[in-house]
Parts: C-alpha cells; sequence; structure tokens
C-alpha cells in the first residue's frame, strides 16, 4: 500500500495565523492542506471562500485539497481552479444531476476531480462516477463543524468503494480522525486521511501526525 496521504484541516487551525499553521503542518509531514469551504446553505456553518485560498497559494506548495460544502458547485469552480486549489471536491447531495458535468469542469482547469458523499448517502449511489474522479471523500461526520464524533458505520464504505473504484482512485476520510480511528479507515483501504482538530488542537503537530500514519 501507497503512503498515508495526511491532509490538515485548517478548519481548526489559528485562523489569525494560517501561514504559520500550514508551515508547521508542513514541516510536521502533511502533504496536503485541507481547505474546507462552507456556504451556510449546503451546511449550517459558513467558512472561508477564494481569496483566502489565493492567499494561501502564495505561501505553501503543498497541494491545496478544497473541499466545497456548498449549494451549486458548478459556479466556483473556476474561481477555485483560479485561485490555486490543486484538487476541488463537491458534494454528490449538492449536484447529483450534475456530477459528470462538474467534475469534467474541474478537469478543464487541469486540477483532480473529487466527490464527496455525506454519511446518510449510500455508496451504491456513486459506483457509476468513481471511473470519472480522481478522489472520493467519505465523510464520517456530518459535515459543518469540526471536532464532532467518528461515525463507524460510515466507514464501511471504504471496502465497497475500493471494490468497485479503479486502482488509482483516492479514497479520502474526513470526521473524527485521530489515531484509533485513523487504523480502522486506512485498514479499510482509505489512502488519505483529513484531521484538523486531532493536529491542530495538539500540542506536537509531528507527534499527531506520525500517530495517524
Amino acid at each position: 500500500m501507497n503512503r498515508i496521504i495526511i491532509s490538515p484541516s485548517i478548519l481548526s487551525a489559528d485562523f489569525a495565523n494560517l501561514e504559520r499553521e500550514i508551515k508547521l503542518a508542513e514541516e510536521a509531514g502533511a502533504a496536503w492542506i485541507h481547505i474546507d469551504v462552507m456556504d451556510g446553505h449546503f451546511v449550517p456553518n459558513i467558512t472561508i471562500g477564494v481569496p483566502v485560498v489565493k492567499s494561501l497559494r502564495k505561501v505553501t506548495d503543498l497541494v491545496l485539497d478544497t473541499h466545497l460544502m456548498i449549494e451549486n458547485p458548478e459556479k466556483y469552480i473556476e474561481p477555485f481552479a483560479l485561485a490555486g486549489s490543486d484538487i476541488i471536491t463537491f458534494h454528490y447531495e449538492a449536484a447529483p444531476d450534475r456530477v459528470l458535468e462538474t467534475a469534467g469542469l474541474i478537469k478543464s482547469f487541469g486540477k483532480k476531480a473529487g466527490l464527496s458523499i455525506k454519511p446518510k448517502t449510500e455508496p451504491e449511489e456513486i459506483l457509476p462516477y468513481l471511473d470519472k474522479i480522481d478522489l472520493l471523500l467519505v465523510m464520517t461526520v456530518e459535515p459543518g463543524f469540526g471536532g464532532q464524533e467518528f461515525m463507524h458505520d460510515c466507514a464501511m464504505k471504504i471496502p465497497v468503494i475500493r471494490a468497485n473504484a479503479p486502482e488509482s482512485l483516492i479514497i479520502q476520510v474526513d470526521g473524527g480522525i485521530n489515531n484509533l480511528t485513523a487504523k480502522i479507515c486506512t485498514s479499510l483501504g482509505a489512502d488519505s486521511l483529513v484531521a484538523g482538530s486531532y493536529i491542530y488542537k495538539s500540542s506536537d503537530y509531528k507527534k499527531a501526525i506520525e500517530s495517524l500514519l
């Protein structure tokens, strides 16, 4: 198995010092930075937008892993692509009838296309799209807020997706990831782990990331 990709979520970082927080995560062994974009409609929280991604692009060479938890994601693909996102993940539930078009739009900008599913969505619904995307993000909490409890039944979607996916598909898991839940997810076939609170609320980012690996 390839080395697991750790993508710290800046949702739990110190927003007054994002550049420093990203540098610390990079020095601690993070390969990607996970950017949670929420619109207050698709999920009940509002976070950051295009200007922040643009600013972060200037201060890091890490992969910017942008997770759109927003309605009408296709309207925002171009701005986030031009701002410097490397991966743009949108929610199946936000565009169930526009998955192929939205993924194709992301790829037209030379970016990797990700698709995410919420806890109540069955993996069978998205199996037809697995060969059209680069990443499938399994949410193991209800999207919207950090620091929630890991939902074990959601992790059981991972082997179903892995069994039906091209070998190149990255399966990412987000929600309640810590040193124990990370082992569950990677043993089931996940390649990438998003962790916010577990990394950014720890006193030693390096130790936290190493414990996830």
